[in-house]
């Protein structure tokens, strides 16, 4: 077996007092999607954040591609995340700027010296037609629905081509019908463009329709992992009980208002 394009040894991080990773493990293979779940506030988004560099974990390695990330200066970070780009779980437009502008914005920051802005318009209408929105270059962010504003968020991340998509909550807020049109494009540019996805979701149905193998974050680290007949199988009550959307046993209803 290959070896992992990803990997996180022993991560530490914390925020204050508040110990969110103890000592993070974890492995993720190159083209392969992996959805990472857990309850709110266990540090699924910390754990993409420290990947491109965004956040810094107090100990512990990160190594992406064979190089090693917690130790990378700014202009080796911004190669890395050239390769790895991420949708934000509100999607992250600017609203002064137009469909086109915010497709294009990872490119005229990455690649101002290499691409022409004929090249540049050409990539946009690329990436808009791979999410289905062909043609709404000018529209404006104001005027899109919330499922329209998260695959132009989707598009600006492909528009880099990139190894590795890291999506955060890209299902939240969506109704039925544009979840089920999300998840399609998560697996269809997975397949299309040969994308490492990464996702962190509570959303079980679309951990389950998307997934190559899961991975649930609980009490400073990854506690299971498995493709999706052996996650959905594990016994571990806290697993189970999380994908059954039940509260812990041992929780009653004064600790959970104290949250």
């Amino acid at each position: 077996m290959s070896e992992p394009l990803i990997r996180f040894r022993g991560v530490k991080k914390a925020f204050g007092p508040k110990v969110i990773y103890a000592g993070l493990d974890l492995e993720i293979r190159r083209g392969e999607a992996l959805t990472i779940v857990g309850g709110s506030g266990v540090g699924k988004s910390v754990m993409l954040k420290m990947l491109i560099g965004l956040l810094v974990p107090d100990a512990g390695s990160i190594i992406f591609d064979g190089e090693e990330v917690t130790a990378m200066k700014e202009s080796a970070l911004a190669r890395v995340r050239q390769r790895i780009t991420m949708l934000f779980q509100s999607g992250a437009l600017f609203d002064s700027l137009s469909v086109a502008e915010n497709v294009a914005y990872g490119l005229e920051e990455h690649y101002r010296e290499t691409m022409s802005k004929a090249d540049i318009a050409e990539r946009v209408a690329w990436a808009l037609g791979s999410v289905g929105l062909p043609g709404i270059e000018e529209m404006r962010p104001a005027d899109l629905s919330g499922g329209m504003r998260k695959r132009v968020g989707l598009a600006r991340s492909i528009a880099l081509q990139p190894e590795v998509v890291l999506y955060d909550e890209p299902t939240t807020g969506l109704d039925p019908i544009n979840t089920a049109r999300v998840n399609h494009l998560i697996m269809g540019l997975r397949e299309k463009l040969n994308i490492t996805s990464v996702v962190v979701t509570h959303d079980m149905t679309s951990a389950f329709t998307i997934s190559d193998r899961l991975a649930m974050v609980h009490s400073g680290g990854i506690i299971a992992s498995g493709n999706v007949d052996e996650f959905r199988s594990l016994t571990d009550p806290r697993v189970a009980d999380f994908i059954a959307g039940r509260a812990p046993k041992n929780e009653d209803v004064e600790t959970l208002l104290k949250g």
